[in-house]
């Protein structure tokens, strides 16, 4: 396992990806967030939870005006950085 905590900034949004070896599961922690899971967006807040199995679509975004912060809790067989296949990304990755 991989745990990590990650902040969203009001207004931005991760890639929308997937993993070919990890499945993670979130735990919102603070924020409004809007999630996209395999096409479906799903508004969630503090204390909810949501599991991404291995190759479903995701991403997360800030909805809100504070701080999107969660737990990320990867499982699998891999957690390098480079299983990530982004198919949309802010940012140019």
């Amino acid at each position: 396992h991989k745990v990590k905590c990650i902040w969203v900034l009001p207004g931005k949004r991760l890639s929308y990806q997937r993993h070919e070896k990890r499945a993670e599961h979130w735990f919102i922690v603070s924020g409004t967030a809007l999630v996209t899971h395999n096409g479906n967006e799903i508004k969630m807040q503090s204390g909810e939870v949501i599991n991404i199995a291995i190759g479903d679509l995701h991403r997360i975004e800030n909805i809100g005006n504070d701080d999107v912060v969660f737990i990320e809790i990867q499982s699998g067989t891999y957690f390098g950085e480079d299983d990530i296949e982004r198919i949309q990304d802010d940012f140019g990755r």
